[in-house]
């Protein structure tokens, strides 16, 4: 209980100067714990829906009809389910036309698919930028309220003919309780940004695999769907 004492009271002892750089890293890792929370949760839902779409696509569920589904769900569609339907949709707009060569349907597909892949990727990558901000920044903040605790500490020590530990130590404490506060809110978003990106990038993999293997899929309907043109007009 007297360490907790001792610590409030470092804090409130501080220089105003000192007091407000410890009031902006308070915020800024508020802001770090609000966000790692929120990029958690939205991370897992979209691990959740990829998965739970994959599975419906891969059971041998009927792709019209996916689309259907996905077309009547509008927004609510999942960030796959999304990047499904814009592949269809070009793959329903083509396949009218039994002239395109089936490598020209896949390289069309397929950029449908990656526009919407990047829209769905800057969507969950949003305010990921302020984590990796108060990784590299918070530190900084940190030390320059250290710096400037210091400063004041030696400043007032100038005053006094005989310097003692008891004098210097309360105002280093002091001083270095901006820099502790700083890392405090910089590890976790470092890691936390780490953690994300890799996540992201493990996502989008599983979207790029995804692009290729129902490209792929489309273009073999269409050299069907052309050869059965062809043969109903012999």
């Amino acid at each position: 209980m007297s360490s907790d004492l001792q610590f409030w009271h470092l804090i409130l002892s501080a220089s105003f100067p000192v007091k407000i750089i410890m009031l902006i890293l308070a915020i800024m890792l508020i802001v770090a714990i609000f966000l790692i929370w929120k990029k958690y949760i939205s991370i897992k839902l979209a691990k959740y829906r990829i998965n739970q779409f994959e599975r419906l696509f891969w059971s041998g569920a009927d792709i019209n009809q996916l689309a259907t589904e996905a077309t009547k769900k509008g927004k609510n569609c999942s960030d796959l389910e999304k990047v499904f339907l814009s592949g269809f949709q070009e793959f329903s707009r083509l396949r009218s036309y039994a002239n395109y060569d089936p490598e020209f349907i896949v390289s069309s597909v397929k950029s449908a698919m990656f526009a919407e892949t990047q829209r769905e990727e800057t969507s969950i990558q949003k305010f990921l930028s302020w984590l990796a901000t108060i990784g590299s920044v918070a530190p900084y903040i940190g030390l320059l309220g250290t710096v400037i605790g210091v400063m004041n500490s030696f400043s007032a020590l100038g005053t006094v003919k005989q310097v003692t530990l008891s004098q210097v130590a309360p105002g280093i404490s002091e001083a270095l309780i901006a820099t502790a506060i700083g890392l405090l809110a910089a590890i976790p978003a470092v890691m936390a940004y780490n953690k994300f990106s890799n996540d992201i990038n493990t996502m989008m993999t599983r979207y790029d695999s995804f692009i290729d293997e129902f490209a792929n899929i489309l273009a073999r309907q269409y050299v069907q769907l052309t050869q059965k043109n062809i043969q109903a007009t012999a």
